[in-house]
Formats: structure tokens, sequence, C-alpha cells
């Protein structure tokens, strides 16, 4: 049994099948708990009022308000739930688009219930879900015409971070967390997330996948 309550998770997939499919896969585990569902994403607001969800599983292509939309209105709010993005990955072209609007991760469907569980739990607790080879596949895969639009825009932030601060965000954009980054750089866990923090308000970012897609745009990663 755990020593923390289970991380509450709200199911978001118009596909029922999927979301009862889910359901089960988590049912059982004592780390996290499925508190609720929506079949589309104009029903998130409400689902998130009535079930006060930690971490929401945001399907991406939903007939009425997409996955990509409530992603981008949810973290839009102060104090929201973390959101991962479920995928197809082979045809959604959309996902980097939901990471850039402040999702912590994606998980492509199929991926085995234990490592469901272990997405949720990082994410939950701030970590990002995407390992560098996943995030070079999806920086890869969506094509974007503003490459050095992007590249200008992503070292100009950089620029605002003093040397050991740029050092944690190239650390993040490697798909490192807190524990790798500190021993890499000889602090403390505690500092690398004090450095976290200061780079989300120096960088105006949401979450930490967000300083990662900045680290790649720049070129430095």
């Amino acid at each position: 049994m755990s020593d923390h309550p289970p991380v509450r998770v709200l199911i978001v997939d118009d596909d029922a099948l999927v979301r009862a499919g889910l359901t089960m896969m988590l049912a059982g585990n004592d780390l996290v708990r499925v508190v609720g569902e929506a079949a589309d994403g104009a029903e998130v607001p409400d689902a998130i009022r009535r079930y006060a969800p930690d971490v929401v599983l945001m399907d991406i292509r939903m007939p009425g308000v997409d996955g990509l939309t409530a992603t981008e209105r949810l973290r839009r709010e102060r104090g929201g739930p973390e959101v991962i993005v479920l995928t197809t990955f082979d045809t959604d072209e959309y996902v980097l688009r939901a990471l850039r609007a402040g999702a912590g991760g994606f998980l492509l469907k199929d991926t085995p219930p234990p490592d469901i569980v272990r997405a949720i739990q990082l994410v939950a607790a701030g970590e990002a879900m995407l390992s560098p080879t996943v995030t070079r596949r999806l920086l890869t895969h969506v094509a974007d015409a503003d490459l050095a639009g992007r590249q200008a825009r992503a070292r100009a932030l950089l620029d605002r971070l003093t040397d050991r601060e740029r050092e944690v965000a190239l650390g993040i954009g490697q798909g490192r967390s807190n524990a790798e980054i500190g021993a890499e750089l000889f602090m403390s866990v505690a500092t690398v997330k004090a450095h976290v923090s200061r780079l989300l308000t120096k960088l105006e970012l949401s979450n930490r996948v967000q300083i990662a897609l900045v680290a790649h745009d720049s070129g430095l990663v």
C-alpha cells in the first residue's frame, strides 16, 4: 500500500471502449484512481469541477472539442490539473502542439499499464513524461515551417538565464529527471527543483515539458 494518496485521474476519450479499458487497467492499483470520465473536450471544464482530478488523460481526436483545444483551455487556468495526451503517434500531427500548450507528456494508447501508472505519477509530481528518443521523434515528426523563427525565440529566452539555469534547462531538454540533473551538476534535488521553479518564472512557462521544448527549439540539445 502506498504512503501517499492515489493520484486522481480523469479519462477523456470519445471511445467508450478506450475509457472502459483504461479504467479496468488502472483499477485495483493503489497509486492511481480513476475518478471520472468525459467523452469530449467540451465536457472537460464541468468534469474538472465535479471530479477534481490531479491528472487528465486526454485523447487528441474527438468529434466535438478536440483534445488540443481542451488542453489549451485547461492549461490557461491557474491551479488546474496536469494533462497527459493520449495518441496513436503515427497519425496524430498535433501532439507537439498539445505539449507546447502545456500538456505534461503523452502516452501511446497501447502503453502497458505499469508504464501508464508511472507516467501519471511523474506528471502529477511535476516531472516530464518525455524521453530523449521520444522527444526527437516528435520534433522530427511534426512539420514546422518556422524553424529559424522558433530557434531565434528559444535562444532569446535562454539568454535570460544564468549559466547554471541554462545547464538545468538543457538537462531537462535531454529528458533527464531532477535527480539525474543534480548528479551531473553536483547539486541536490532540492536545488534543482528551485532552479526549475525559477526557469518557469523567467521563461513564463507552465511546466518542464515546455522548458524541454524551448531547449530543443534552441538547437542546443
